[in-house]
């Protein structure tokens, strides 16, 4: 099947759409590369939780807590790792920010593990049973935040050689591009090659794709489908943690409804990319986060429901998403 290039032509479209509107080339590449940095850091975090709804049909509106819980645990270790965030080595800098990521990950991951087997599995095939017991879980999750952490926002400032931009010369001008949105824009893009390299070149990522198809099918050829729903439960709840380290570097102040307040967004990436597509996800949150800047400079008042009217405008032209997985 030859793949399909309008969605990511409809992204390349809106780029340069956008150029003669907003003006100036330096202030348009300066809101592109904060629209991509955005859409990639809400990639990070949506992939999960397409995989999780793609593969085991699960509505899980609780996501959020693993969001704000990787959050929470980047306030910690970068907390105890204050002399490497505060040194002017980039190097020390990165090493405080990928320990936070990687014990995010670990305890999101943990954390993903339990979910699943106390509220997700009695629940599964029962959509509505599934949003009001997640809904729960995602409360009593930030309840437990508040007491572990407090109920105050906590601030999560920028490592020093992350703070302020790069002046980068463009048509006779200079962009200024912030230093922690090129860092988000490398990671957002090294996690989506990860992904699609173990979706099509490995066995798991072909059991997780023929299950995403016909779950029944990989059941009868002998595979435990259930060990699969697990893991890439946990590994979608890793990635929320992940994405919850960047997110509050992005805001850099974490609170505990850090999660609940992206969780609507979330949603519609996965609608827009077609529910259960991990490439769909990509191009959406893409959109999303360009949308976003472009009107939020362009007029700050339509930019409080741009995402919904991309929403609207994508599924009218694609009702089932820009990439829509054929059992859906």
């Amino acid at each position: 099947m030859k793949p399909d290039w309008r969605p990511l032509a409809l992204l390349a479209g809106l780029m340069l759409a956008a150029l003669p509107l907003v003006g100036s080339p330096s202030t348009w590449l300066t809101l592109s590369i904060a629209g991509l940095a955005m859409g990639l850091i809400v990639f990070v975090i949506a992939s999960g939780l397409t995989l999780v709804f793609g593969l085991m049909d699960v509505l899980n509106f609780g996501h959020g807590v693993f969001i704000a819980v990787g959050a929470f645990v980047a306030t910690s270790v970068m907390g105890g790792m204050a002399a490497w965030s505060a040194s002017s080595s980039l190097a020390l800098n990165l090493g405080a920010i990928f320990a936070a990521m990687l014990a995010a990950m670990a305890v999101a991951g943990a954390i993903g593990w339990a979910f699943e087997r106390v509220i997700v599995r009695p629940v599964y095939g029962q959509h509505l049973k599934q949003i009001l017991i997640t809904m729960g879980g995602m409360t009593v999750g930030q309840e437990l935040i508040k007491a572990i952490w407090g109920p105050e926002e906590i601030p999560l400032p920028l490592p020093q050689a992350l703070r302020g931009a790069l002046l980068v010369p463009f048509f006779g001008d200079s962009a200024a591009i912030e230093k922690y949105r090129v860092l988000a824009v490398a990671i957002g893009l090294v996690i989506f090659a990860a992904l699609a390299w173990t979706l099509e070149r490995t066995k798991l990522g072909l059991l997780v794709r023929a299950g995403v198809q016909d779950r029944e099918m990989v059941e009868a050829l002998g595979y435990r489908i259930r060990r699969l729903f697990v893991g890439v439960f946990v590994a979608g709840s890793a990635l929320a943690g992940l994405g919850g380290v960047m997110w509050g570097l992005y805001q850099q102040s974490v609170t505990a409804e850090i999660g609940a307040q992206i969780n609507v967004l979330l949603f519609i990436v996965i609608i827009i990319g077609g529910l259960g597509s991990t490439l769909g996800c990509f191009v959406g949150a893409l959109l999303v986060g360009l949308v976003a800047n472009y009107t939020g400079f362009l007029a700050p008042k339509v930019a409080l429901f741009s995402n919904i009217g991309l929403m609207v405008a994508i599924l009218l032209w694609r009702p089932r998403g820009l990439y829509p997985v054929t059992n859906r």
